[in-house]
């Protein structure tokens, strides 16, 4: 085995985000199951009221933009740590960027 390969196997940061990214995928099934059950309450809401709840709205929509945050992160597009590590998301997604990308895109 080359040292390379020894090295990146004893990096304790590469084990440290592999661990972040199962509590990650535990998180955003979750995160999924309650979007869906909001998407059937509101679509039902819709159906028989013809409206729908404002809150709920919020909720889907910060649901929504934290799943995006945690599927950022486990594809190595963001070293931005989601919820409950980093703040809960407001509004729509902002495309977090990691350094080399603005680098390669550059040269």
């Amino acid at each position: 085995m080359s040292d390379d390969v020894k090295d990146n196997l004893k990096s304790q940061s590469t084990w440290k985000r592999g661990l972040y990214m199962l509590l990650y995928i535990f998180f955003s099934r979750i995160a999924e199951l309650v979007l869906g059950a909001i998407v059937v309450f509101q679509f039902l809401l819709k159906l028989f009221t013809g409206e729908t709840n404002d809150r709920l709205r919020k909720l889907g929509q910060g649901l929504s933009t934290y799943v995006y945050q945690v599927f950022q992160f486990l594809a190595y597009n963001s070293e931005y740590h989601p919820y409950p590590f980093g703040a809960w998301p407001r509004g729509e997604p902002s495309r977090t960027k990691l350094p080399a990308q603005d680098d390669a895109k550059q040269g």
